[in-house]
């Protein structure tokens, strides 16, 4: 297996104003690259959530939301099908706290007090299917199995030291994400630690194939 590792540094993120004013979003990769909004096969972002109001909708895409800092949002999830129970929160209130919805889906944000940051992932539903998952640790290392056509690992909590395989270590601060595109869906070891001094570390390990 042959990888390709990029190391995608959050200072080099552009920001990007939203239309209605209420935050603004910093997309980290997308396949194809520099794909529009309507025609994406997956996207990760970053986003400032700065107003209440409702999500924009993404239909056919499924969406998955981890809150970065912040005192968090309730997302409040309208069922079109269920006028009488067709309403339910999802409550991110705490850091890495995610939260799984259809991007078509009506939801209405509010913050609980002030703005907050968060991570999105996009899939399109039948051209990708994904999976995240958030690494905690307090700075010793961690060994996971990672698995996908391309794999991103997002340094929620750092800085952290990312070794795949038998490659040479890589250091990430917060907020910069490591990409790894791969030849072959094939199973590799990532081990991560505190780069420096021990500390708490996590991460947002991102797994994604093409269908």
């Amino acid at each position: 297996m042959t990888l390709k590792t990029t190391l995608i540094r959050a200072a080099e993120l552009v920001a990007s104003p939203w239309k209605n004013g209420g935050g603004v979003t910093r997309e980290i990769a997308a396949h194809p690259q520099g794909a529009p909004l309507d025609s994406f096969v997956w996207r990760v972002s970053v986003a400032d959530v700065a107003a209440a109001g409702p999500f924009s909708k993404f239909p056919g895409i499924d969406r998955t939301l981890v809150l970065l800092s912040g005192a968090g949002m309730l997302l409040d999830e309208h069922e079109a099908h269920d006028s009488e129970h067709g309403l339910r929160t999802h409550t991110l209130t705490q850091p890495l706290d995610v939260a799984r919805f259809a991007g078509e889906a009506a939801i209405d944000a509010q913050l609980v007090d002030g703005a907050t940051r968060d991570f999105n992932l996009m899939l399109r539903r039948g051209a990708a299917t994904g999976a995240l998952d958030v690494w905690r640790g307090d700075g010793r290392d961690m060994q996971r199995t990672l698995n996908g056509d391309v794999v991103l690992l997002y340094c929620a909590a750092g800085p952290v030291t990312l070794t795949l395989g038998d490659s040479a270590p890589v250091h990430c601060a917060t907020g910069d994400t490591l990409r790894i595109d791969a030849d072959a869906a094939n199973a590799l070891l990532c081990h991560a630690s505190a780069a420096g001094m021990p500390g708490a570390i996590a991460l947002l390990a991102i797994e994604i194939r093409y269908a």
